[in-house]
C-alpha cells in the first residue's frame, strides 16, 4: 500500500531519524586530516539521496565543493529543495548534484569519496561489488580516502523491528527478510507521525549484507592500500555514543554500526 506521506514529510522523517550530515562531515574530515595532515576539500557522494551530506560539506569551507551523485531523481528535487535552496550562492556554485550511475559518473577526481546508509549494497554479487570499488579507487586524488558504513551482529540478521521515539515521530527499522546462505535480505522502513498513524514501507531495501572482513579483503582487491575499521564508544547504559574510533578487536554485540576507511 502506498504511504500517504507527502513527499516533503517522507524526506523530512527520513533525514530526522537516521541522517547526521553534519555529523559525518566532521568524521570524514577529521579522520582525513589524521591520516594526511591536511583538510580535504572535494568530495563525491554516492547514492546521495537528498544530498544533505554534499551541502553540509561546501558549508563548511569556501575551499570546499562537493558532488552529490544518484540516479533516482525523486530524492535528487528534494535535496535542492531542502538543502540546496537554503546555500548561499557562493556554496551554490560549488554544490553540484548528478542524476548518474555510480559506475558510469563522469564527476571529476575528488579526496573523499563516501556512501552511507549502506547503499552499496545494492551489489549482490562480488564482481560488482569489486567493479564499483575499482571505479571508485580510480576517481580519488592521490591522497584520498574511500569511507563506507555498514551494520551487522547477530540481531540484524532476524526477523526483528527496532523502534525509536523522536519528537512527534517514531521511526521503525524493520528485518523482513534474510537468506542465511546468499545474505540476501529485504529491510524497511516505517514511520508513525505525530497523530499516531502508521506509515508503512515508506522505504525499502532488497540488499546483499556484506560482512566487515570480506568488504575489506575486496577494497584491498581493488587497489585501496590500507584499510581502518570503527568501532563505536559506549555511552554507560549499554548504547553507543555515537563517537567513533579505530579498533581491531572488538565486543560481539547482538547489533552494531560501523565506518570503514579505505586509504588510496
Amino acid at each position: 500500500m502506498k504511504s500517504s506521506l507527502t513527499l516533503d514529510q517522507k524526506y523530512d522523517f527520513y533525514e530526522r531519524s537516521v541522517q547526521n550530515a553534519e555529523g559525518e562531515v566532521s568524521f570524514m574530515q577529521d579522520e582525513f586530516k589524521r591520516f594526511y595532515g591536511r583538510k580535504p576539500h572535494t568530495l563525491r557522494e554516492d547514492f546521495c539521496g537528498t544530498g544533505a551530506i554534499s551541502c553540509s560539506w561546501v558549508e563548511q569551507d569556501k575551499r570546499c565543493e562537493a558532488y552529490g551523485v544518484d540516479l533516482d531523481p525523486e530524492p535528487i528535487e528534494m535535496g535542492k529543495k531542502r538543502h540546496y535552496s537554503k546555500l548561499t550562492k557562493s556554496q551554490k556554485e560549488r554544490m553540484h548534484y548528478r542524476e548518474e550511475n555510480v559506475l558510469k559518473t563522469k564527476a571529476p577526481k575528488v579526496d573523499v569519496i563516501c556512501a552511507f546508509n549502506f547503499s552499496y549494497w545494492i551489489f549482490k554479487s562480488r564482481k560488482q561489488l569489486l567493479q564499483y570499488f575499482k571505479t571508485v579507487r580510480k576517481s580519488l586524488n592521490k591522497q584520498g580516502i574511500f569511507y563506507l558504513d555498514i551494520f551487522a551482529g547477530p540481531e540484524s540478521q532476524k526477523l526483528v523491528t527496532d523502534t525509536k521515539k523522536l519528537e512527534g515521530l517514531t521511526y521503525y527499522w524493520e528485518c523482513q527478510h534474510f537468506n542465511p546462505f546468499t545474505h540476501d535480505c529485504t529491510f524497511a522502513i516505517h514511520f508513525r507521525d505525530a497523530k499516531g498513524k502508521k506509515h508503512e514501507n515508506v522505504f525499502t531495501y532488497h540488499w546483499r549484507m556484506w560482512m566487515m572482513p570480506e568488504l575489506r579483503d575486496i577494497l584491498a582487491e581493488a587497489g585501496f592500500s590500507k584499510t581502518v575499521a570503527y568501532w563505536e564508544g559506549d555511552d554507560g547504559d549499554g548504547g553507543g555514543n555515537g563517537e567513533f574510533s579505530p579498533a581491531e578487536d572488538v565486543e560481539n554485540c547482538d547489533a552494531w554500526v560501523s565506518y570503514i576507511a579505505a586509504l588510496t
